[in-house]
Formats: C-alpha cells, structure tokens, sequence
C-alpha cells in the first residue's frame, strides 16, 4: 500500500531508541520545500540540550526548530520537541510544552502529544511511529485513528529495536508501514 495526496496539515513522528537514523535518512531524502509542518518527538535524556536541532539541520535546508513554550506552528518547518517536555497543542497555530509526570517513563511521552494532535487536527493528521523499546506512542496511534487520522507504522522487521513498531502494528489497524528507505518518499507524495 503506498501513501496517497491527502489535506495533511500536520505530520507527527515519534520514536526511541533506533529511531534518530531513520530520521536522518528521512531528512536527506524530503523536498526542500513541504506544505505541512512536522513534529519529531524523540525520546532523549532529560538534560539534553538543543544538540538534536543543531544535529538534524545539518540535512535538510528546511528550518529546524526545536519548541519553545506556545511557539507558533508553520508550514514548511520541522519542529524537535525538546527533552524533559510534553507537547501539547493549544491550536492548529500554537504549541505549548508541559512538565508534568512522566508517562510510559518519558517526558516527551509520543503518547501524549499523538493524543493531543488528533484531538486538533482529526482526519488531517498523520501520527507515524518509529523504532523504540517500550509501548509509548501505541495508545496515541490508536487515538489518531479513533479521531479519523492517518497510522504510519515503521515495518518492525526494519526497526533496530522492534518493540514499539511491533505492539503498534499488531494493535492498530495502520494505513501504512514504512521503512527507513521509503519514508521519506511516502511523505514526498502527501
């Protein structure tokens, strides 16, 4: 099955462990210029600095920002959610970081911000969830897919650690599963 032109307004990837190369190939493969902002929530420690922006923006000529407390949402941006956070939407033009408790031991939790996506953007969201080693993301797929979005899977046989992309698959009835070849591509065509 491959990704079809929808009304994206917003495209969310989360992932853990095993998940930064994806993104990187993702990123030397997308267009210099897309019609949507996306979200990276990328579980890190909890004194990170901005090292991932700086990281990431080494290999796209599309601006990388990482989130600041109600950042206004734009096209054409990728936005890293920074570490020690939740992300929330206040909108679908404002963003807003959390400090509360942990959930499914992280803080970013893909949960919570793939939760608080569909809830703003509905049917015009794409949540997809990558690499990772513990169930953090599946119940907010499961929500975007209640609220009528589309569900990214990373194939979990492609994954350095299969955990989260294989609960989420074997879950949810996806729309697509990706590999790290073939992300950037599916995006490309949105």
């Amino acid at each position: 099955m491959k990704a079809k032109n929808t009304n994206t307004e917003l495209v969310v990837i989360g992932g853990s462990a095993g998940s930064l190369q994806v993104i990187l190939e993702m990123l030397k493969k997308l267009k210099e210029k897309i019609r949507f902002p996306i979200l990276l929530v990328v579980h890190r420690k909890a004194y990170s600095n901005n090292i991932l922006q700086i990281l990431l923006q080494q290999f796209i000529s599309i601006e990388v920002v990482e989130i600041e407390d109600k950042t206004e949402i734009q096209n054409n941006k990728i936005y890293v959610v920074p570490a020690d956070y939740h992300l929330l939407f206040e909108n679908k033009k404002m963003m807003a970081l959390d400090c509360s408790e942990k959930m499914n031991y992280s803080r970013p939790s893909i949960d919570v911000t793939f939760k608080s996506a569909a809830e703003t953007y509905g049917e015009n969201l794409i949540g997809i969830l990558l690499s990772g080693a513990n169930a953090d993301g599946v119940e907010g797929l499961a929500y975007i897919k209640k609220n009528k979005g589309k569900v990214w899977i990373q194939d979990p046989e492609t994954a350095e650690v299969e955990y989260m992309p294989k609960h989420a698959a074997d879950e949810i009835a996806y729309d697509l599963l990706i590999t790290p070849g073939n992300l950037a591509d599916n995006i490309n065509k949105l």
